[in-house]
């Protein structure tokens, strides 16, 4: 009898294991054939970037598309839209740079730059030498009089025969980042970096910079990938040629921004959340098609998808739009700061910030534990081709919530051409595919409809 009983009742388990199985392929199908159809993707697509523009923290514009982000979660109906109040710095470019050194035939050459953001202003027409590094090491070969009074200039290069574009621009960014202050430590007068970029262009990359308040800040601007070369070039030829720059940047004081957020109440873990995210602001040379537009976009397209599924939610998701990611995730830091001093439970937290192209699956940061369960979808994931499971988040604003959520994801898309357009002029709508954008989208709403019916 007990024998019977035994392949009777794991023959049910076995049914029911099946029967779920099948109900969670076709909630997947559902979503997918809802965000192929749906058509909410470009036109959103298209405001954001053609009539709001770009957005950096602290601009009219940035406050338009906070204005708007919420007024399109408003339209998609969830339980709750409220706004976050965060406060972000106010960086301005101005007046547009001037770059530009005598040759030794004493031909005006003209250099494509922009300042980095964050940068200070050179207060007028800046001259000096300039002196090339490859290296953190080669820099600290020289001697602190061969650096005093001199533009140091970065020219690491991102490595092309690194596959994922992404490891080969982390494997250089630290030049931009960390470029001033080093510099500055040794009495440069300002550091001129080489794009963060492959491409062999004239248009200049942007991006966040730092300062040491123990150490003179000192102006820091990228260079286009062929002017980088062809200064280099001239070095070899002219090793005290004068270069001259004008920057007129301006850090404005601090201002009065938020995060926008869309909740929809989980029908049986109300107080167990899994949030969605992408970020508001841009740099100010482009319309941020793909950092972030597409993950804005993406968010309000997984908010509609989850809040148009035959079923509410077990857990509760919240969609937020996150305020200055680019300049210090001071939107994704108050998220953090707030949501432990409600002693919320976070589930899992998931971004999309890595170009909107097409999603190859997800990058999960969790315990062995977390990982294997989210391991055991990957079959539901192969039809679409999103089924690769990657450790390790890429989300700035995801990084303030390690400490409280059981697991960082973000969606992970082809990055060959990101890094083309990545904080430059060229990053517009045109850029975009909006297709893969659908598809990362109904990704992202299949594993978070997952992680809510069973958790983590």
């Amino acid at each position: 009898m007990f024998i019977i009983s035994y392949i009777f009742f794991g023959a049910i388990g076995r049914l029911c294991a099946q029967q779920d199985l099948t109900a969670d392929s076709l909630m997947i199908r559902k979503i997918y054939d809802n965000a192929l159809t749906g058509g909410k993707v470009g036109p959103d697509l298209y405001y954001l970037t053609a009539k709001i523009g770009s957005r950096i923290s602290g601009s009219a514009n940035a406050q338009k598309a906070v204005e708007w982000g919420k007024k399109k979660m408003e339209e998609i109906a969830p339980d709750r839209v409220y706004l976050q109040e965060v406060t972000v710095p106010h960086w301005i470019r101005g007046k547009k740079e001037k770059s530009f050194f005598i040759s030794r035939s004493g031909k005006k050459i003209q250099m494509y730059l922009c300042a980095l953001g964050g940068s200070v202003g050179t207060a007028g027409m800046l001259k000096a030498q300039v002196i090339e590094v490859n290296s953190w090491a080669e820099l600290a070969t020289l001697k602190d009089k061969d650096i005093q009074g001199k533009l140091v200039f970065f020219n690491r290069a991102m490595d092309p025969k690194e596959i994922e574009t992404f490891k080969a621009y982390l494997a250089v960014v630290d030049q931009r980042a960390r470029g001033a202050i080093e510099a500055g430590k040794r009495g440069a007068v300002g550091a001129l970096v080489r794009s963060m970029t492959l491409a062999i262009d004239e248009v200049p990359h942007t991006g966040a910079m730092s300062y040491d308040p123990d150490v003179k800040k000192i102006p820091a601007a990228a260079l286009s990938t062929k002017s980088a070369d062809r200064l280099s070039h001239e070095l070899k030829r002219n090793p005290n040629l004068i270069y001259s720059l004008e920057m007129n940047c301006i850090q404005l004081p601090d201002v009065k921004s938020y995060n926008v957020i869309g909740e929809i109440k989980g029908s049986r873990y109300p107080n167990e959340f899994i949030t969605v995210g992408g970020h508001i602001d841009t740099w100010d040379l482009s319309e941020g098609a793909s950092d972030d537009g597409t993950g804005f976009v993406q968010t309000l397209e997984v908010l509609r998808l989850i809040k148009n599924r035959d079923q509410r939610p077990e857990r509760s998701i919240r969609a937020i739009l996150y305020m200055n990611e680019e300049a210090g995730a001071h939107g994704a830091l108050k998220y953090a700061q707030e949501a432990k001093s409600a002693l919320e439970s976070h589930i899992a937290v998931m971004e999309s910030d890595a170009g909107g192209f097409t999603p190859r699956g997800f990058r999960v940061e969790g315990s062995k534990e977390v990982n294997e369960k989210i391991k055991a979808w990957k079959p539901l994931f192969i039809p679409y081709k999103v089924s690769e499971l990657h450790s390790g988040h890429r989300g700035v604003d995801l990084a303030p919530m390690k400490e409280q959520a059981k697991a960082l994801i973000s969606l992970d898309c082809d990055d060959q051409r990101l890094f083309d357009i990545h904080h430059s002029a060229l990053d517009t709508y045109d850029k975009i595919n909006i297709r893969e954008v659908e598809l990362g989208a109904a990704a992202m709403a299949s594993l978070i409809s997952l992680i809510s019916k069973y958790g983590l």
